[in-house]
């Protein structure tokens, strides 16, 4: 049986380590095995939820789709594609919202949060909540069940949205008749998520990333700014408790975590401990370093595979609307 996989990445700042390791290298892997048809896009549409910079929207969907490219994904296998490229999923977002019920959406886990920070801040519990960030998981069933995707991998905090795309689907096969297949939410335990500079989830909001395609400077720059304890040289230090192990373990071999691991026991210094995750992460990126800037280059490149990409998704997703307006009394009468 053919698994259809698919993976979103929201264009919104510059593809950092987290992305790498817990989202964009783990997807790559997923497109080279039997089996899988890969659908990964640029999700530029959930972008303008959380940024209000068109130029930021622009830039960040340029270089997450030279960074996918640069790290070898490979188009012939897999439909790469900018959602905003393919009309057919607003359409569909619109007939899912039909179905949506507002009790589920009062249960998505970011209106929740907007809710409770408006609260505890005396606000009106709805201030500054924008129907992009209430309905968003309408957006992202509709991304999921466009492609009738059954394998979704996503971070533990995702899991309810893929929830919701199996009840809104659920809802509509149980009015119109079986259009959809039920996604399955994977959530890969061996895949890292990663910590950041200040030992928090690294991530965009919190500022605390490390841009994977860094020059080589600017890297060891960054890596020397994560946060560590004031344990000296000699003095023995806990791995389980420290970012720079953390982020080590997801670029070592099995070998190379022990030997850290040992390291540490031993009170390696914090400036060679970082010295050394240096070395180990750019030794990883320098290739696809050197075939990003080119590509950044030569945005016309990127242009036109993104187009071709799309040519492919829309192959799909046209005669299954088609199909979905037909179920819904839409169509023409002739």
């Amino acid at each position: 049986m053919q698994h259809r996989v698919l993976t979103g990445i929201t264009t919104t700042g510059s593809p950092h380590l987290g992305n790498y390791v817990g989202a964009i290298r783990p997807a790559i892997e997923a497109s080279r095995k039997e089996g899988n048809l890969p659908f990964y896009f640029l999700a530029d549409f959930h972008a303008l939820i959380k940024s209000r910079d068109p130029a930021q929207v622009h830039q960040s969907s340029q270089e997450i789709a030279a960074t996918w490219l640069a790290l070898g994904l490979d188009t012939d296998n897999a439909v790469f594609y900018r959602q905003s490229d393919v009309p057919e999923i607003p359409e569909l977002c619109w007939f899912l919202t039909c179905m949506a019920a507002k009790g589920l959406m009062n249960r998505a886990h970011a209106y929740k949060a907007a809710v409770q920070a408006n609260e505890e801040s005396g606000e009106d519990p709805d201030f500054g909540v924008a129907m992009g960030l209430y309905s968003y998981p309408v957006l992202m069933a509709a991304d999921i069940l466009m492609f009738n995707a059954t394998r979704v991998p996503v971070g533990k905090d995702q899991i309810q949205h893929v929830e919701m795309a199996r009840d809104i689907a659920g809802r509509f096969n149980h009015h119109y008749g079986e259009s959809f297949v039920l996604p399955e939410a994977v959530v890969d335990d061996s895949v890292a998520v990663l910590q950041g500079l200040d030992g928090r989830k690294m991530s965009k909001s919190y500022n605390n990333t490390i841009p994977l395609f860094l020059p080589e400077k600017k890297l060891k720059k960054h890596i020397n700014k994560i946060k560590t304890n004031l344990l000296e040289p000699g003095e023995s230090k806990d791995p389980d408790t420290s970012t720079v192990f953390q982020i080590w373990q997801a670029f070592a071999s099995e070998q190379q975590t022990e030997e850290m691991r040992q390291a540490f026991k031993e009170g390696i210094a914090w400036g060679e401990a970082k010295k050394q995750l240096f070395e180990l992460i750019n030794a990883e990126v320098a290739e696809p370093r050197e075939r990003y800037e080119e590509l950044m280059a030569n945005p016309a490149h990127i242009e036109s595979v993104l187009k071709e990409g799309a040519e492919k998704a829309r192959s799909y997703a046209t005669p299954f609307l088609a199909e979905l307006r037909k179920a819904v009394g839409i169509y023409s009468f002739g």
